[in-house]
């Protein structure tokens, strides 16, 4: 008797969940097409804090993260939700270290932001899932003209590793010498 309780809870459940998914096949014809010049500063920063808050805990203990990202594309949902079809680069850096990365990651990702009145909030942050699932998760999350561009796309980690390094870059001039006006 508890065995077929549990195994009806566990197709209830499983019901709900299957029901609750939103995947890039659906999101290609319910989707209105945005540009990626739609993708303004806001937003980028927006994404970039959400990334790096989510991961601050979870690497090896760094001095500073950053997070840098390449837009493939967009769309907007009929509840006015902007997708941002991307690929994240998120890297741990120590001073002492200079721009060699302690941890991170690189991958695509989707991510979706609502417009508020003080800005963007993130309402969803998907990341493909790892081994044999890797490619059938990017096919549920992206669209497939997104889907080949990921594909297609051999020249991004340098991209973003320039991105990356700009950033870390920066950070490293303001943190050994934070007040440049007092050294003249």
């Amino acid at each position: 008797m508890t065995r077929l309780l549990f195994l009806l809870m566990s197709l209830t459940v499983l019901s709900l969940l299957m029901g609750c998914t939103n995947t890039a096949k659906d999101l290609e014809v319910a989707d209105t097409a945005v540009t990626t010049n739609d993708v303004n500063q806001e937003m980028n920063d927006t994404i970039s804090n959400h990334i790096v808050q989510k991961y601050a805990g979870g690497y090896s203990p760094t001095e500073k993260q950053f997070e840098v990202h390449k837009v493939y594309g967009t769309s907007k949902s009929p509840d006015g939700d902007i997708n941002v079809y991307m690929h994240s680069y998120y890297g741990g850096f120590n001073k002492s270290t200079g721009t060699k990365m302690i941890s991170g990651h690189s991958f695509p990702a989707v991510i979706r932001l609502k417009k508020e009145a003080a800005g963007y909030s993130v309402r969803e942050y998907k990341e493909p899932q790892d081994g044999n699932l890797y490619r059938s998760s990017l096919q549920d999350m992206f669209p497939a003209p997104y889907l080949e561009m990921i594909d297609n796309d051999k020249e991004e980690s340098q991209e973003l590793q320039k991105a990356m390094n700009m950033k870390v870059e920066q950070w490293l001039k303001e943190k050994y010498n934070p007040n440049p006006a007092a050294s003249i």
